[in-house]
């Protein structure tokens, strides 16, 4: 997918370029600073002392050297003073500046930590909005994988209204703990219907069967197709509902990929077979972008073998996303991410 949150050490990703959160000087400090230049080895401060530093809001590009990456990105965010002397304008140029670096060496995947949201005192969860927005407003016009890079859970926080909000609405779905009774009921009425369908069955074999038709329709045998009719009468792909969709929604192609966080390659492969079988994350993620109701992301869920649960978290915070008509894709997977969830895309 475009935009993926990871937990991972930035240091150790294995991605065409990577952007350290640095300062002024560009000359290494603490934290993810410190941390790169260390990995990366004294030739990266060398080549960094010829650069003259960097201006708050803006990037410079290295060679990787012994890390993973081909390049290092240095970024240099604000520090926090009250969010009233430009700071997010700063942070949301850090961004641009750092993508466009990334874009002038075709980087096709990046890796950002979260800039100024260590020492530098930006709140991390305006921190982690504005990295999402920015990035989201890039993938919309280019095609690159960007991962955001958290360290440590406790770094990563969205704000606490959405996640109280979340949780209180988890606890008024989950059924997890009905499951089982939910379960039983069900066995019980499908061994209902199958007695009452002998009994038909058995009334059926002893009348005329013009009679037996009229009365117990259920139970008599439908003339035997071949497997090429049984075929011709599948009924609306997955595939097949996602184009007309997209037309429906008067989207293009790209518009519509990139609303929901898949790679173009993907889509490629959706669009040119009809009975392609996503995974749900990605069933779903197309169900966001085209901002389907409730009932037609049902729909085309089920299209794909898949249905939402009450038992299931992933499934609770998809629709409470959706009742709320919320659908930036990028904001549901800050909240799936924090709740230990599988994200949406693909």
């Amino acid at each position: 997918m475009p935009l993926q949150i990871v937990r991972n050490d930035i240091t150790k990703m294995n991605v065409d370029a990577i952007v350290n959160a640095a300062n002024t000087s560009l000359l290494g400090g603490g934290g993810v600073d410190g941390c790169i230049h260390r990995a990366a080895g004294p030739e990266l401060l060398e080549e960094c002392r010829k650069l003259g530093g960097c201006k708050t809001g803006s990037a410079k590009m290295t060679k990787g050297y012994v890390l993973p990456c081909k390049y290092v990105i240095h970024a240099v965010g604000p520090r926090w003073r009250d969010g009233s002397h430009g700071e997010r304008e700063l942070l949301v140029s850090c961004y641009r500046t750092s993508l466009e670096l990334a874009k002038g060496k075709k980087c096709e995947t990046v890796a950002f930590p979260l800039i100024s949201s260590g020492i530098y005192g930006y709140p991390k969860d305006q921190a982690l909005r504005v990295a999402i927005d920015t990035i989201c407003e890039f993938l919309l016009e280019n095609e690159m994988t960007v991962y955001l890079v958290i360290f440590d859970k406790k770094a990563y926080r969205i704000s606490g209204k959405l996640f109280e909000d979340l949780v209180e609405y988890i606890d008024d779905k989950y059924v997890d703990e009905h499951t089982d009774r939910y379960c039983e009921r069900m066995r019980r009425q499908n061994a209902f219907r199958k007695s009452r369908f002998d009994f038909e069955a058995e009334v059926y074999t002893r009348m005329d069967e013009s009679d037996a038709a009229d009365m117990f329709p259920m139970a008599v045998p439908k003339a035997a197709k071949s497997l090429e009719d049984a075929l011709k009468q599948l009924d609306e792909s997955f595939s097949e509902m996602l184009l007309r969709k997209i037309d429906e929604r008067g989207m293009t192609d790209a518009q519509c990929y990139r609303k929901a966080n898949i790679d173009r390659k993907l889509f490629s492969k959706i669009r040119s077979n009809r009975l392609y079988k996503p995974s749900k994350p990605t069933a779903i993620a197309f169900a966001i972008a085209l901002e389907l109701s409730l009932d037609e992301t049902k729909e085309m869920l089920g299209k794909a073998g898949f249905a939402l649960s009450h038992s299931n978290k992933f499934d609770i915070i998809i629709e409470y996303f959706i009742e709320n008509e919320n659908y930036n894709i990028f904001e549901i997977n800050e909240a799936l991410f924090a709740f230990d969830q599988s994200l949406l895309g693909g």
